[in-house]
């Protein structure tokens, strides 16, 4: 018997009236639209109202790998269907065509995602909203990552992973998110929305079989699968306490990895798995043992072998470092360690009977994953270099051709200045009053003079090396004799946490040190200054400078990284007129730095109009993630146009040489094999 809305939207078709005959205006075609989407509508309906449809055949390649010693698998079906635990969210309307393979005769085939129809046996309503750009071709995408925003976040990893997913999926790509589910008390609630899924499985690494089970949430077109185990469930932040980083950081992300290859097999969302055809986007060393295992636990028994994988580093500074002695407790094939070996050089060495010896996660994802992305193009060649390789520079140029780097984008739902509610006035690119009110109130908040003439400068970020912290602490003395005002926000080194206090106490009208971070004061602060210093030694994307500009406050940024990608510098006497959105210095000295703020202090006293050009440029610079998104779209198609990297045919010949040659530093383009059954040679490539 069919729903209410479906009988009404039903109703409602049979009333529409058919086409006119002549003529072809737009309100004539209106009718003919309206019922090809009801009559849609009515098919996705029908299709879901059985409480227990007959289960669709699903073919073999989809199915679970098979029971492989040694190999991971899901527990074994049983007889009775288990009851589900919460009703999982249904599939939208524009993806069951795809997944259920319907296409009735007489529906079009135009995609109505850009018509909603509400039909009830009370009314009918027709909303049309605005065109969303698709893909040419989707993909079953998997990210796997150690955060995301909203439901945990440290740094930009967690901004990346909460908004691209979304970009990806309103492009028309079937998008899941797997990342740990953290109790830590205070982000508890974030998790609140998820349902158990009652899906178990048991994963041998660390001398035993760990069970994890997954929670699921289906939000803004993405399935966001939380992994749980009690390794999860632990105050403090996502990686450490107080105390420092977690003693077992490496279990913790290798069951990550472990339940993020099996999650696309296992879990029915919206009534169907992933299957094996995913694209893996893994994300700096927590995710990296992901394209390992796919190369050695799966792909040899013919698992995931249309699969790729794509690594993403946020950072290269983390890479997942720990003793070797710990490699067989990930459960690898002895083999496979040459994919995972790290050796430090003698001057990093403890002792003199140190070997120096380890195992590196984020080296085995740089030489297994199918192509690698950094997160700006200026950071991708950078990476390259002795001075900003961290150790796999060398690595990393022999991977070169596979190599791209793509700038992040920013969340307008989120940082959006004429939609911003915790800022105390809107404002925007045609009229930035609001701006200066912004700036009135943040004076007032800090205590410092309210001085719409006084050039206010913001730092908002981590209290550590990387961001030049030292540095603003050894030109503070000479910025505090300029008539300026500065707002620092950010919490790290205890140090200068310290120095934040005694330089606020020593200024009282001029410096204000928040200890500690704020999300809406970091907003209010982006909204208020008038400059953003970011002095960082290297930043591989960077995203404050990103929202600066959106708000229309104008970045003073050292040009590495991301930061040289995104940041033109100011020239009043450009083919075309002024030209630029911000200063970047180079090289990153104190000298070099003042005199740039300098430069910026008396172009904002003396220069008026060029000062409301910066700003205005900046904020009419696109940096969705929509365009991002079309440009990850480019690095899948590429990745599926080769083979997957990893010997996908070694276990056509069981006597074919150990393929830990593939792991070495150089691996070789073909692999011999030693018998006289096959063809004696092996493509790696």
């Amino acid at each position: 018997m069919a729903t209410p809305a479906v009988g009404a939207a039903c109703a409602l078709l049979a009333r529409a009236p058919g086409p006119r005959r002549g003529g072809g205006g737009g309100d004539q075609a209106r009718p003919r639209r309206l019922q090809r989407v009801l009559r849609r509508r009515c098919v996705a309906e029908l299709s879901r109202e059985d409480p227990a449809p007959a289960p669709r055949p699903v073919p073999p390649a989809l199915l679970a790998p098979p029971l492989v010693p040694g190999f991971l698998s899901p527990p074994p079906p049983t007889t009775e269907r288990e009851p589900a635990a919460a009703t999982p969210p249904p599939v939208p309307d524009a993806g069951l065509g795809d997944l259920l393979g319907l296409e009735p005769e007489g529906i079009a085939e135009e995609s109505i995602d850009n018509t909603v129809v509400v039909a009830s046996e009370q009314d009918s309503e027709i909303l049309v909203g605005k065109e969303q750009a698709r893909a040419k071709v989707t993909h079953s995408i998997v990210f796997v990552t150690g955060e995301a925003s909203p439901y945990a976040k440290s740094g930009g990893l967690g901004d990346v992973c909460g908004s691209l997913p979304v970009a990806l999926a309103a492009r028309g790509h079937r998008v899941m998110v797997v990342m740990p589910r953290y109790l830590n008390g205070t982000c508890d609630k974030n998790y609140a929305n998820a349902f158990y899924t009652a899906k178990h499985i048991r994963i041998p690494c660390f001398g035993g079989d760990h069970e994890v089970t997954f929670f699921h949430e289906y939000r803004d077109s993405v399935d966001w699968v939380f992994v749980d185990h009690p390794s999860y469930h632990r105050p403090g932040n996502l990686y450490g306490d107080k105390f420092g980083a977690f003693g077992d950081n490496q279990f913790r992300y290798t069951l990550l990895c472990y339940a993020a290859c099996e999650a696309p097999l296992v879990l029915e969302l919206g009534g169907y798995i992933y299957g094996q055809n995913c694209m893996f986007v893994v994300n700096d060393w927590h995710a990296s043992l992901v394209p390992v295992l796919l190369a050695s636990k799966y792909r040899p028994y013919g698992v995931y072998k249309d699969s790729r994988s794509v690594l993403v580093i946020h950072n290269l500074a983390h890479q997942g470092v720990e003793p070797a002695s710990t490699y067989p407790d990930l459960g690898l094939p002895p083999e496979w360690y040459g994919a995972l070996e790290w050796v430090f050089p003698e001057w990093a060495r403890r002792h003199a009977l140190d070997k120096g010896e380890a195992v590196n996660f984020l080296k085995g994802a740089v030489v297994t994953a199918d192509r690698i992305v950094t997160v700006s193009k200026g950071y991708s060649w950078e990476v390259t270099t002795a001075e900003g390789g961290q150790g796999l520079n060398e690595l990393l140029s022999s991977r070169k051709s596979v190599l791209n780097g793509i700038v992040n984008g920013i969340d307008i739902n989120d940082w959006n200045p004429a939609t911003d509610k915790t800022i105390p006035c809107q404002y925007s690119v045609d009229d930035l009053s609001g701006k200066a009110k912004c700036k009135a109130q943040l004076q007032k908040e800090l205590g410092l003079p309210i001085r719409p003439d006084v050039p206010l400068i913001g730092f908002i970020g981590r209290l550590d090396y990387q961001k030049g912290i030292d540095l603003i602490q050894l030109i503070m003395p000479h910025l505090m004799r300029e008539d300026i005002q500065f707002v620092m926000l950010g919490s790290g080194d205890p140090e200068l946490e310290d120095w934040m206090r005694s330089t606020e106490s020593n200024f009282r009208d001029k410096f204000r040190g928040w200890v500690g971070f704020s999300v809406p004061v970091s907003h209010r602060i982006t909204a208020g200054c008038d400059i953003l210093l970011m002095p960082s030694r290297f930043e591989p994307c960077g995203l404050n400078q990103l929202y600066a500009m959106h708000y229309g406050t104008v970045p003073v940024v050292h040009a590495t990284g991301g930061l040289r990608d995104t940041v033109e510098n100011f020239n009043p006497f450009g083919e075309n007129g002024e030209q630029g959105t911000g200063w970047a210095f180079a090289p990153l000295t104190t000298e070099n730095m003042l005199w740039t703020l300098r430069t910026a202090i008396s172009t904002y006293r003396e220069h008026k109009s060029s000062w409301e050009g910066l700003m205005k440029r900046g904020m009419s610079k696109d940096f969705t993630w929509d365009h991002a998104a079309e440009q990850y779209e480019q690095i899948f198609q590429w990745a599926f146009i080769d083979r997957p990297y990893g010997a996908s045919s070694v276990s056509r010949c069981p006597y074919v040489e150990s393929v830990s040659v593939m792991a070495s530093k150089n691996p070789p383009k073909r692999m011999v094999c030693v018998c006289n059954e096959c063809s004696g040679a092996l493509s790696l490539s």
